[in-house]
Protein backbone atom coordinates (compact mmCIF):
# COMPACT_ATOMS: atom_id res chain seq x y z
CA UNK A 1 0.00 0.00 0.00
CA UNK A 2 1.80 3.28 -0.93
CA UNK A 3 1.57 5.95 1.63
CA UNK A 4 -1.42 8.08 2.37
CA UNK A 5 -0.19 10.56 4.63
CA UNK A 6 1.82 13.89 4.01
CA UNK A 7 5.31 15.01 4.72
CA UNK A 8 5.50 17.72 7.35
CA UNK A 9 8.82 19.92 7.67
CA UNK A 10 10.04 22.46 10.28
CA UNK A 11 12.68 25.21 9.64
CA UNK A 12 13.82 26.93 12.18
CA UNK A 13 10.62 26.96 14.06
CA UNK A 14 10.38 29.23 17.41
CA UNK A 15 7.98 29.64 20.73
CA UNK A 16 8.00 31.77 23.13
CA UNK A 17 5.56 32.29 25.85
CA UNK A 18 5.09 35.44 28.49
CA UNK A 19 8.19 36.80 30.29
CA UNK A 20 10.29 35.85 27.16
CA UNK A 21 10.32 32.14 28.04
CA UNK A 22 12.16 30.43 24.79
CA UNK A 23 10.22 27.28 24.65
CA UNK A 24 11.08 26.15 21.08
CA UNK A 25 14.41 27.62 19.22
CA UNK A 26 15.27 27.06 15.83
CA UNK A 27 13.79 23.65 15.38
CA UNK A 28 14.80 21.67 12.45
CA UNK A 29 12.53 18.50 11.87
CA UNK A 30 11.21 16.49 8.69
CA UNK A 31 8.66 13.68 8.80
CA UNK A 32 8.37 11.59 6.05
CA UNK A 33 5.50 10.83 4.38
CA UNK A 34 3.37 8.32 5.99
CA UNK A 35 5.61 7.84 9.14
CA UNK A 36 5.20 6.97 12.89
CA UNK A 37 7.12 9.55 14.87
CA UNK A 38 6.89 9.48 18.68
CA UNK A 39 8.43 12.55 20.67
CA UNK A 40 9.76 11.71 23.70
CA UNK A 41 11.18 14.59 26.70
CA UNK A 42 11.42 15.64 29.98
CA UNK A 43 8.31 17.45 31.83
CA UNK A 44 8.12 21.44 30.09
CA UNK A 45 10.55 20.80 27.21
CA UNK A 46 8.02 21.67 24.58
CA UNK A 47 6.45 18.19 23.73
CA UNK A 48 2.63 19.70 23.95
CA UNK A 49 3.40 22.71 22.32
CA UNK A 50 5.13 21.32 19.67
CA UNK A 51 2.26 19.55 18.65
CA UNK A 52 -0.61 22.55 19.36
CA UNK A 53 2.35 24.33 16.18
CA UNK A 54 1.84 21.69 13.76
CA UNK A 55 -1.76 21.07 14.19
CA UNK A 56 -1.70 24.80 13.90
CA UNK A 57 -4.07 25.23 17.17
CA UNK A 58 -1.13 28.10 17.38
CA UNK A 59 1.41 30.19 15.50
CA UNK A 60 5.07 29.84 15.95
CA UNK A 61 7.38 33.32 16.38
CA UNK A 62 9.54 32.34 13.99
CA UNK A 63 10.52 29.97 11.54
CA UNK A 64 7.91 27.83 9.09
CA UNK A 65 5.88 24.56 9.24
CA UNK A 66 5.01 23.30 5.97
CA UNK A 67 2.79 19.98 4.51
CA UNK A 68 3.31 18.54 1.42
CA UNK A 69 1.08 18.13 -0.65
CA UNK A 70 -0.83 21.71 1.50
CA UNK A 71 -3.58 21.52 -0.81
CA UNK A 72 -6.56 19.05 1.18
CA UNK A 73 -8.74 20.46 3.29
CA UNK A 74 -9.64 18.90 7.21
CA UNK A 75 -6.50 16.87 6.71
CA UNK A 76 -5.07 17.02 10.07
CA UNK A 77 -6.57 15.40 13.32
CA UNK A 78 -5.78 15.96 16.90
CA UNK A 79 -6.41 13.23 20.04
CA UNK A 80 -5.86 14.86 23.13
CA UNK A 81 -5.26 13.31 26.37
CA UNK A 82 -8.72 13.36 27.33
CA UNK A 83 -11.20 12.29 25.02
CA UNK A 84 -13.59 15.39 25.23
CA UNK A 85 -16.85 13.76 24.30
CA UNK A 86 -19.97 15.55 24.49
CA UNK A 87 -21.72 14.20 27.24
CA UNK A 88 -25.08 14.47 25.33
CA UNK A 89 -24.81 12.93 22.44
CA UNK A 90 -24.29 8.87 21.36
CA UNK A 91 -20.87 7.33 20.71
CA UNK A 92 -22.74 7.51 16.89
CA UNK A 93 -23.07 11.25 16.93
CA UNK A 94 -19.89 12.43 19.03
CA UNK A 95 -18.08 10.36 15.94
CA UNK A 96 -19.77 11.70 13.38
CA UNK A 97 -19.42 15.13 14.97
CA UNK A 98 -16.72 16.35 12.50
CA UNK A 99 -18.71 15.21 9.51
CA UNK A 100 -21.40 17.33 10.65
CA UNK A 101 -19.68 20.39 11.20
CA UNK A 102 -17.94 20.10 7.77
CA UNK A 103 -21.66 20.02 5.60
CA UNK A 104 -21.81 16.74 5.18
CA UNK A 105 -25.41 15.05 4.68
CA UNK A 106 -26.82 12.90 7.94
CA UNK A 107 -26.86 9.69 6.04
CA UNK A 108 -23.77 9.96 4.68
CA UNK A 109 -21.92 10.90 8.13
CA UNK A 110 -23.56 8.29 10.05
CA UNK A 111 -22.44 5.71 7.48
CA UNK A 112 -18.76 7.15 7.88
CA UNK A 113 -18.96 7.43 11.90
CA UNK A 114 -20.17 3.36 11.63
CA UNK A 115 -17.24 2.99 9.36
CA UNK A 116 -14.66 4.66 11.86
CA UNK A 117 -15.85 2.69 15.26
CA UNK A 118 -15.80 -0.37 12.98
CA UNK A 119 -12.34 0.21 12.82
CA UNK A 120 -11.99 0.56 16.84
CA UNK A 121 -14.34 -2.45 17.64
CA UNK A 122 -16.97 -0.15 19.38
CA UNK A 123 -19.97 -0.78 16.90
CA UNK A 124 -21.89 -2.45 19.43
CA UNK A 125 -21.33 0.84 21.64
CA UNK A 126 -23.13 3.16 19.13
CA UNK A 127 -25.74 4.25 21.29
CA UNK A 128 -24.12 4.73 24.80
CA UNK A 129 -23.69 7.81 26.13
CA UNK A 130 -20.49 8.97 27.26
CA UNK A 131 -20.84 8.54 30.90
CA UNK A 132 -21.81 4.76 30.09
CA UNK A 133 -18.21 4.24 28.49
CA UNK A 134 -14.65 2.92 30.39
CA UNK A 135 -11.82 5.36 30.11
CA UNK A 136 -10.25 2.94 27.48
CA UNK A 137 -13.74 2.91 25.44
CA UNK A 138 -14.06 7.00 25.64
CA UNK A 139 -10.54 7.31 23.59
CA UNK A 140 -11.24 5.04 21.11
CA UNK A 141 -14.34 7.17 20.58
CA UNK A 142 -12.03 9.95 20.28
CA UNK A 143 -9.99 8.04 18.29
CA UNK A 144 -12.90 6.75 15.74
CA UNK A 145 -13.63 10.61 15.67
CA UNK A 146 -10.23 11.87 14.72
CA UNK A 147 -10.04 9.22 11.89
CA UNK A 148 -13.65 9.46 10.50
CA UNK A 149 -12.52 12.40 8.13
CA UNK A 150 -9.91 10.34 6.80
CA UNK A 151 -6.58 12.63 7.87
CA UNK A 152 -3.31 12.12 6.29
CA UNK A 153 -1.53 13.82 9.20
CA UNK A 154 -2.81 11.98 12.85
CA UNK A 155 -1.64 14.45 16.19
CA UNK A 156 -1.51 12.49 19.21
CA UNK A 157 -1.07 13.85 22.72
CA UNK A 158 -0.48 11.50 25.47
CA UNK A 159 -4.13 10.24 24.75
CA UNK A 160 -3.31 6.77 26.36
CA UNK A 161 -1.61 8.52 29.66
CA UNK A 162 -4.51 7.73 32.09
CA UNK A 163 -5.38 4.27 30.97
CA UNK A 164 -4.33 1.34 32.92
CA UNK A 165 -1.32 -0.93 31.49
CA UNK A 166 -3.36 -3.45 30.02
CA UNK A 167 -6.26 -1.29 28.36
CA UNK A 168 -3.02 1.02 27.18
CA UNK A 169 -1.57 -2.27 25.67
CA UNK A 170 -4.40 -2.93 23.65
CA UNK A 171 -4.98 0.48 22.36
CA UNK A 172 -1.07 0.32 21.33
CA UNK A 173 -2.07 -2.50 19.01
CA UNK A 174 -4.82 -1.23 18.16
CA UNK A 175 -3.27 2.37 16.84
CA UNK A 176 -0.37 0.63 15.44
CA UNK A 177 -3.01 -1.99 13.22
CA UNK A 178 -4.83 1.25 12.10
CA UNK A 179 -1.52 3.06 11.22
CA UNK A 180 -0.18 0.03 9.09
CA UNK A 181 -3.97 0.06 7.10
CA UNK A 182 -3.73 3.55 6.43
CA UNK A 183 -0.75 4.65 6.58
CA UNK A 184 -1.41 8.21 7.53
CA UNK A 185 1.22 10.39 9.11
CA UNK A 186 1.59 9.67 12.68
CA UNK A 187 2.86 12.21 15.20
CA UNK A 188 2.63 10.84 18.66
CA UNK A 189 3.77 12.93 22.13
CA UNK A 190 4.55 10.42 25.14
CA UNK A 191 6.44 10.52 28.03
CA UNK A 192 6.64 6.17 27.92
CA UNK A 193 9.65 5.09 26.39
CA UNK A 194 8.38 1.70 26.00
CA UNK A 195 5.03 2.97 24.49
CA UNK A 196 7.18 5.22 21.87
CA UNK A 197 9.46 2.34 21.69
CA UNK A 198 6.88 -0.52 20.97
CA UNK A 199 4.44 2.26 18.68
CA UNK A 200 7.02 4.13 16.56
CA UNK A 201 9.20 3.64 13.57
CA UNK A 202 11.32 6.67 14.55
CA UNK A 203 11.79 8.69 17.95
CA UNK A 204 12.95 11.95 18.97
CA UNK A 205 13.58 12.97 22.44
CA UNK A 206 13.82 16.46 22.96
CA UNK A 207 16.00 18.65 25.54
CA UNK A 208 14.59 20.07 28.45
CA UNK A 209 15.46 23.74 27.64
CA UNK A 210 14.50 25.21 24.40
CA UNK A 211 12.99 22.34 22.76
CA UNK A 212 16.02 21.00 20.93
CA UNK A 213 16.55 17.60 19.49
CA UNK A 214 18.60 15.42 21.54
CA UNK A 215 18.49 12.46 19.61
CA UNK A 216 16.50 11.53 16.51
CA UNK A 217 16.54 7.56 16.07
CA UNK A 218 15.19 5.53 13.67
CA UNK A 219 13.63 2.64 15.65
CA UNK A 220 15.29 -0.79 14.30
CA UNK A 221 11.88 -3.25 14.85
CA UNK A 222 9.98 -5.35 13.08
CA UNK A 223 6.91 -3.68 10.91
CA UNK A 224 4.14 -5.91 12.74
CA UNK A 225 4.04 -5.42 16.68
CA UNK A 226 2.33 -7.19 18.80
CA UNK A 227 2.55 -7.94 22.42
CA UNK A 228 4.95 -10.89 22.59
CA UNK A 229 7.37 -7.53 21.14
CA UNK A 230 6.98 -6.24 24.19
CA UNK A 231 9.42 -9.09 25.94
CA UNK A 232 11.37 -8.58 22.65
CA UNK A 233 15.59 -8.11 23.60
CA UNK A 234 15.37 -6.12 20.61
CA UNK A 235 12.60 -4.30 21.96
CA UNK A 236 14.77 -3.95 25.15
CA UNK A 237 17.70 -2.16 23.41
CA UNK A 238 15.33 0.03 21.78
CA UNK A 239 14.47 1.23 24.80
CA UNK A 240 17.92 1.51 26.54
CA UNK A 241 18.81 3.83 23.67
CA UNK A 242 16.13 6.35 24.26
CA UNK A 243 15.81 6.15 28.54
CA UNK A 244 19.95 6.72 28.12
CA UNK A 245 19.23 10.10 25.83
CA UNK A 246 16.47 11.01 28.82
CA UNK A 247 18.48 10.50 31.55
CA UNK A 248 20.98 12.59 30.57
CA UNK A 249 18.58 15.42 29.86
CA UNK A 250 17.36 14.87 33.64
CA UNK A 251 20.91 15.13 34.81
Amino acid sequence: MSPRGVALRLDGVRRVFENNLIVIEGMDLLVETGEFLAILGPSGCGKSTLLRLIARLAEPDGGRITLAPDDVPFQTAFVFQDAHLLPWRNVLDNVALPLELMGEAPAARRQKAREALDQVRLLDAVDRYPAQLSGGMRMRVSLARALVTEPRLLLLDEPFAALDEITRFRLDVQLRELWRRRRMTVVFVTHSISEAAFLANRAVVLTRRRGGIKLDRRLDLPEERNNELRVDPRLAAEMKTLLGAMEEEEQ
